[in-house]
């Protein structure tokens, strides 16, 4: 029997906020949280591109400094937004074998990895930290959030690029609905902001060069648009069995109805042309909430701002929904946030969710002149969603060809 799983908490450390209210509240006002990068490596490096979507709060502005200095910056984003979501959820009471934590993160811990090469190699190895390796694996942010929270549930970590926190959110739904944990605290976190991958990224053509204009350098679907912003940060859900949630008075800010996770096995850093992929995930995640294309209502699109990527969205988009892809409110949230990367598709989906609460799509700021090959219906004012039930969908695609979308429906 299918269960009903819903949001009971959110937490958010983000480009345009230190927290989930603030940065919705910032939103919705149209804020970016891209600005020029003040390190001495961007000029030492010679770096083409001099700017990124930063964290409007440090997270050691926030943790204790014992902890902090024990983890990696990408496990210290994913500790402040899970403790934030975790609080906001009512810090519920729960057994530790039935917690579950699905953390994800597309790249993990560069910065200690590359700082501890740097202190081999100007310092030698005695003086590398033990910890060295506990701070760069994978699989640390998803390990210090299950130990804050004592949760023996599970501890999963996924690393699918751009789809892996959309992912454990669909992974975290799948586990609840088969009974296997009552509460997971599902999300992403990233802090790849070094000179290391925006050398890379920058040679791979991927990323906007208006060093001049950083503020509107992401601009999903305008006809200049010419490469995504890398940011950075993380965000976090708490999701239970409706049936928990009320038996302990919890609040309900929406239903994660349904989940699709697929691959396109075409090539590792361009999506599949025809949106192959794209369509099943949509697809699945309508199926799982039994849901039609007509019932959607609201999108958060992964439109990162890239000549190729938002096009072959859209071909996804219309091949899913026909006249209508043109038709419903579609959020670019990242022209304000950047992307996060492995951290991108729970705040876009914490977004969604927000959006599904309060009927209203969020603006997609830096809307200047609109691709006429990509028509959709995008703004850069909020759009009232009106007043029946609302269901959205947040895609998220990956290198190595990850698709993952979540289905979010409101619930009163």
């Amino acid at each position: 029997m299918s269960k009903k799983i819903v949001v009971t908490g959110i937490g958010a450390s983000s480009p345009i906020g230190g927290t989930a209210p603030e940065s919705w509240e910032s939103l919705l006002a149209g804020e970016s949280g891209v600005r020029t990068l003040e390190y001495d490596w961007v000029t030492e490096y010679q770096l083409p591109v001099t700017f990124a979507g930063q964290a409007r709060v440090k997270p050691t502005e926030v943790l204790d400094r014992p902890i902090a200095k024990r983890l990696d910056p990408s496990s210290q984003f994913a500790l402040v937004a899970a403790k934030e979501a975790f609080a906001d959820a009512g810090s519920p009471e729960v057994a530790a074998e039935r917690l579950g934590v699905d953390w994800a993160t597309g790249i993990g811990g560069v910065w200690s990895l590359l700082d501890a090469w740097d202190t081999l190699r100007e310092k030698g190895p005695r003086r590398v930290m033990p910890l060295t390796v506990p701070m760069l694996m994978p699989n640390a942010p998803s390990a210090a959030v299950s130990m804050h929270f004592e949760a023996r549930g599970y501890a999963r970590t996924v690393a699918s690029a751009c789809a892996s926190s959309t992912e454990s959110i669909v992974n975290a739904y799948e586990h609840l609905q088969a009974g296997l944990v009552d509460v997971v605290i599902a999300g992403g976190s990233e802090a790849a902001i070094h000179p290391i991958t925006v050398a890379s990224f920058a040679s791979m053509q991927a990323l906007s060069r208006r060093n001049d204009d950083p503020a509107t350098a992401s601009r999903p679907y305008n006809t200049d648009r010419d490469g995504f912003v890398m940011g950075e940060g993380a965000a976090a859900l708490v999701l239970e069995t409706e049936e928990h949630a009320l038996a302990r008075g919890a609040k309900i800010y929406a239903e994660i109805a349904g989940g699709g996770v697929t691959a396109d096995s075409y090539h590792i850093t361009a999506n599949d042309p025809e949106g192959r992929g794209a369509i099943r995930a949509m697809q699945m995640a309508l199926e799982q909430a039994g849901a039609t294309p007509d019932d959607v209502t609201h999108i958060n699109a992964h439109a990162t701002s890239t000549p190729v990527g938002d096009m072959n969205e859209y071909t996804a988009l219309k091949a899913i929904f026909g006249d209508r892809a043109e038709q419903i409110p579609i959020s670019a949230t990242k022209a304000a946030t950047g992307h996060l990367l492995g951290g991108t598709g729970a705040l876009e989906a914490l977004f969604s969710v927000l959006a599904v609460q309060h009927r209203v799509a969020p603006p997609t700021i830096n809307l200047i002149d609109q691709d006429p090959e990509i028509p959709v219906n995008v703004s850069s004012e909020p759009q009232p969603l009106g007043d029946g039930p609302q269901l959205a969908i947040s895609n998220s695609f990956g290198f190595g060809g990850h698709n993952a979308v979540v289905a979010i429906r409101s619930v009163d």
